[in-house]
């Protein structure tokens, strides 16, 4: 069975890893990261390659991948793994109903949705009740960490540290690099 975390990962951070690490234990998966290249849901503004090389530092334990299609049904259709676990945290599963095919997403992948305490089941009981499959969902709690990739950029772009934001070898990158100035 493979788990499958994508993302912009612009850049990847401690809530990221957390999220990897949490799953990989949960259902005893191998974690594969995929890095959208050309994300069709939101503007990154640095390029795929740069943010690769950052989600591979950020993420030395699990294969690290280029993700080359705009949305994830498109992926997904590409069959590449067998009833894979597309991992996702709960504010996106919100968000869940707005993809591109989320019907389609569900016949080609079971969800890992990462919730925390605290978080509003009532908003996650919303998406659950429009969905024709929601026995391809499962919910696994993870310790709530307050972070954020636009956080990041600009606490970068402002000179302030991102020491316990993102792994070490992130922070280095990202400095040495001068990104997100």
């Amino acid at each position: 069975m493979t788990a499958l975390l994508g993302g912009t990962f612009n850049p990847p951070h401690n809530g990221h890893v957390a999220l990897a690490h949490r799953a990989a234990a949960h259902f005893q998966d191998e974690v594969v990261v995929l890095v959208a290249l050309r994300p069709g849901h939101k503007r990154v503004e640095l390029d795929g390659e740069i943010r690769l090389e950052l989600a591979r530092a950020a993420f030395p334990d699990y294969e690290v991948e280029r993700d080359p299609h705009e949305r994830t049904v498109d992926m997904l259709a590409e069959g590449r793994w067998r009833d894979p676990l597309f991992l996702i945290g709960a504010d996106e599963f919100s968000e869940f109903l707005s993809w591109k095919d989320p019907e389609g997403v569900l016949a080609l992948a079971r969800l890992g949705v990462a919730t925390r305490p605290g978080y509003p089941r009532e908003r996650l009981d919303a998406v659950l009740s429009e969905l024709s499959r929601p026995e391809r969902i499962e919910f696994f709690e993870i310790d709530p960490l307050a972070i954020s990739s636009e956080d990041i950029r600009d606490r970068v772009a402002n000179g302030e540290s991102i020491e316990g934001l993102v792994p070490p070898a992130v922070a280095e990158l990202i400095q040495s690099r001068g990104l997100y100035r």
